[in-house]
This record gives structure tokens, C-alpha cells and sequence, in this order.
């Protein structure tokens, strides 16, 4: 009898302890910095999409932390993927990431996938777009579809995720709808730094895949022509709303580029819990709805139970179109 009341006691002392840790951590979240993450470099999409969410979070007092924007780019999200994997039960780390955190896992460019993750909370859904400088003489996609079925070596694609990733990816689905063959001869080139809009400024490639949101300033500006997007329906406003779909040129696909959070495995439930709560704020503030038609922009938000359902069937989608495509 004494036996048990020790053990008893002592299971007591033991889950107290495991309580008051729990506790503390409740109490102490946020931390003084939490390091906001784009897996690429300075420019591109899941850069303007983690600076987006980090300043309105800030504008709006929903969250008092320091939140800095950190560039980790390399191997189509890999490369910060990899890293996270150190960063298991920590929750002073939030990294936006996209199809390639499915697509480059299935492509075999990484053995870590959504799974060696936290997901948080889907925010948006952007779309494929496909830009030329002004001085192209390209004026739309069913021209550049054309030179490609006469030699797929004719013009040169650039991107910034890897090749076999999203930006690579998008393009081929195109093609392949359009007619195109020898997929695998396209010359695609990827440019993970940041630099493809000065590459295809300066003519050494011909035409960007890329999201719609990443160039609406570009495009905005004249520096860049649109030929098409690949949401099902025109988007976005002035400018961005005269771009025609694929499909209204003929191309009967729709791809979308939904964005969402992640956090490193195993965060802790009272991070989540305190994630889930300020995201929830953020997306029905002005500021989060003037940046989404801004950026051309669909509201897409799925919460943390949602969002895992979600990712286990896209990539069993993403698994069967590359299985198509190559």
C-alpha cells in the first residue's frame, strides 16, 4: 500500500512538473523574435507573400514580436526544408512554402515533404503566369506554343523554383495541354537568386514562368508583358484583370499556386494555438484585403485542421501529373 502511494506520489510530482512547463511556455509565447522564412531569394513570391503577412501582423498589433524576414534559398525550398528539420519543437520559426514543398519531394530533389513539417493555415491561392519583356516579339501564349512544336529547343524558359518544381512544372502542363511534345527537351533554367527578370530584360532567356503576384509590378509598369495566366477566370484589377486565362486562348488548364505556413515538426501546440488565433485576426483586417487584390491575390484560407486533408490529396494529385508529364 505504501508502495502505491509513493508511486502515485511521485507520478503526481512528475506531472506537475510536466504542467508547470507547459504552462510556462503558454505564458512565454511569443518569443522576443520569431524568424519569418522565405525559402528563395528576395523578390519572388513566397518572398513578397512572408513580408506581406509579417508587416500586417505588425500593422495591425497582432502580434508584438520581432518579425524578420529571412531569404534561405536553394534547391526549390530545399535547402531551408533541410534545415527546419534542426529546428524540430521549436516555435520561433514560420516559413511560407508552396507546391514545391510537395513537388520537389516527389521529384526526388529532397527526401523531406510536408510531412517533416508543422502546417499551419493555407492563406491564398495566386496563379501561373507567363511574362516576355515588352520588346517580345511574342504577343501571346499560343505563338510561343507554336515555335515550341517546331523545335521545344526554340525558346528559353526561365524560373525560380528548381527544375522539376513548381515554376518548371506549370509551364510543361501548359504545353502538354496545348500540344507541345518532347516536354523533356524544353530548355528550362532556373534562377533561385532572384535574378530572372534581370535575365530576361537582358535577352538571355525568352519568357518566365512564374506566379501573377511576383510580377504584378512589373507588369504594372510596362517593363514586363503578361501573354497569359492560369486561374479560370481573369483576376486582379486595371492591368492585371486585362490578362486573358489560358483557356480563353484555347489551353484547357487551370493551376493554381496556393500559399501557405509552416512551421518546423513537432511545434508546440500552445505556438500552433497561438498562430491559428492571430492568423484568423489577419485575414479579416483591410490591410490583408487590400494586399490580396493588390497582388492579385485569391482569399484561400483553410485553418490547421483543414489544411493537412488538403495537402495529403494535392499531392497525391501532384503525384499523378508528374507521373503523366514525365
Amino acid at each position: 500500500m505504501n508502495k502505491l502511494k509513493y508511486i502515485s506520489v511521485t507520478w503526481l510530482i512528475i506531472l506537475s512538473s510536466l504542467l508547470g512547463v507547459s504552462s510556462a511556455f503558454a505564458k512565454s509565447y511569443p518569443p522576443r523574435t520569431i524568424n519569418m522564412v522565405a525559402p528563395a531569394g528576395a523578390g519572388g513570391g513566397w518572398d513578397i507573400t512572408i513580408r506581406t503577412v509579417a508587416k500586417t501582423l505588425k500593422d495591425e498589433g497582432i502580434i508584438n514580436a520581432n518579425l524578420p524576414v529571412i531569404n534561405r534559398p536553394g534547391g526549390g525550398g530545399a535547402v531551408n526544408l533541410a534545415y527546419m528539420q534542426s529546428q524540430k519543437g521549436k516555435g520561433d520559426l514560420i516559413s511560407v512554402y508552396s507546391p514545391p514543398i510537395l513537388l520537389t519531394h516527389l521529384v526526388g530533389l529532397t527526401p523531406y515533404s510536408y510531412q517533416d513539417t508543422t502546417p499551419i493555415a493555407r492563406l491564398i491561392t495566386d496563379y501561373a503566369a507567363f511574362v516576355v519583356p515588352k520588346n517580345s516579339p511574342y504577343t501571346s501564349i499560343n505563338q510561343v506554343m507554336e515555335a515550341l512544336k517546331e523545335d521545344p529547343k526554340s525558346i528559353k524558359i526561365g524560373g525560380t523554383s528548381a527544375a522539376g518544381s513548381m515554376d518548371h512544372i506549370q509551364f510543361l502542363l501548359v504545353a502538354k495541354a496545348a500540344g507541345v511534345n518532347n516536354l523533356k527537351n524544353i530548355d528550362y533554367i532556373s534562377f533561385q537568386d532572384g535574378g530572372v527578370v534581370a535575365q530576361v530584360l537582358g535577352g538571355h532567356i525568352d519568357l518566365i514562368s512564374t506566379g501573377l503576384g511576383d510580377v504584378a509590378g512589373l507588369i504594372q509598369s510596362g517593363e514586363l508583358r503578361a501573354l497569359a495566366q492560369t486561374a479560370d477566370k481573369r483576376v486582379g484589377e486595371g492591368m492585371m484583370a486585362e490578362i486573358p486565362t489560358v483557356r480563353e486562348q484555347g489551353i484547357d488548364v487551370v493551376f493554381e499556386n496556393w500559399r501557405g505556413l509552416f512551421g518546423p515538426k513537432d511545434m508546440p501546440e500552445e505556438a500552433i494555438n497561438y498562430w491559428r488565433d492571430a492568423l484568423e485576426k489577419m485575414i479579416h483586417t483591410d490591410s490583408w484585403k487590400a494586399a490580396l487584390q493588390r497582388n492579385g491575390w485569391d482569399d484561400a484560407y483553410l485553418d490547421f485542421d483543414d489544411f493537412q486533408p488538403f495537402l495529403e490529396n494535392t499531392n497525391q494529385q501532384y503525384n499523378a501529373l508528374i507521373k503523366e508529364v514525365f
